[in-house]
């Protein structure tokens, strides 16, 4: 049973991963401006163009359907590919690590983790890095290929949880979830569980308390990064320095010609 699964979640992987168009009206940032304004522990959300992307987005009702660490020279420091900075979960390859010509062509937005100290970095991008070579997850890709249809019957509050029928063995993950584990060996917060209590202050008897509770890996999707409010949005064109008195505008000449006339 299980190497049926097996073989028919592979071929289901070369399926899904078949491009198809995406209509976007917002330009890609270029590679070299991308690359310059990353840090180590930046996640890289994906705006995808494959089948699979589709699901993703719809399940998650998000523009983003991929996610990569940026691990930066920490992948040439642990022996990796000088080629290489980001660490993602690949449906077809598994975990590997890729250079910035994998994102060439797609939308893209940068999720800054906000006050890691240098050892927390480290440790972060290391997790990530250990776990090259592991497989993707080819239960969820079957979960996911169940909904590829014109009008998936997935109500609302259900669609999370779609993206966490894997099989929870910790040799295989998705894009999400392997950087949620990451952030998770630090004890970073992405969404945690908030409850609240009486702070039970003999000073201050009406004061309230937060207290987190980790959310399960598999329940982490790419949108949550974006979402998140312990993650800054680093956006390139503004990070480069903007001066939109700069801009060239199509209409300028016109409006010269209009009054010179």
């Amino acid at each position: 049973m299980g190497l049926a699964l097996g073989w028919l979640g592979r071929r289901l992987a070369r399926f899904l991963t078949r491009t198809t168009h995406v209509h976007s009206t917002g330009s890609v940032t270029a590679p070299d401006r991308l690359l310059a304004c990353l840090e180590p522990c930046d996640v890289l959300l994906v705006e995808g163009n494959s089948r699979v992307s589709t699901a993703i987005k719809y399940l998650t009702q998000s523009t983003w359907s991929h996610a990569a660490l940026y691990v930066g020279t920490h992948l040439v420091d642990a022996g990796g590919n000088p080629d290489h900075c980001f660490i993602e979960a690949d449906i077809t390859d598994g975990i590997r690590s890729v250079g910035i010509d994998a994102f060439v062509g797609s939308h893209t937005r940068i999720c800054r983790p906000v006050g890691l100290l240098e050892s927390d970095c480290r440790k972060l991008t290391a997790f990530a890095i250990a776990r090259i070579g592991n497989q993707y997850d080819l239960r969820n890709v079957l979960d996911l290929a169940r909904y590829l249809l014109p009008t998936p019957p997935v109500p609302l509050r259900f669609r999370r949880r779609m993206l966490a029928l894997g099989s929870g063995d910790p040799t295989r993950a998705i894009c999400s979830t392997l950087i949620a584990q990451a952030f998770q060996s630090i004890r970073y917060p992405i969404l945690p569980i908030t409850d609240t209590r009486n702070a039970d202050r003999p000073d201050c008897p009406a004061c309230i308390e937060e207290i987190l509770r980790v959310r399960h890996h598999s329940l982490f999707a790419p949108r949550d990064f974006d979402v998140s409010p312990y993650f800054q949005i680093i956006k390139p064109t503004l990070a480069a320095g903007f001066d939109f008195n700069v801009l060239h505008w199509m209409d300028a000449p016109l409006a010269e010609a209009t009054q010179s006339s």
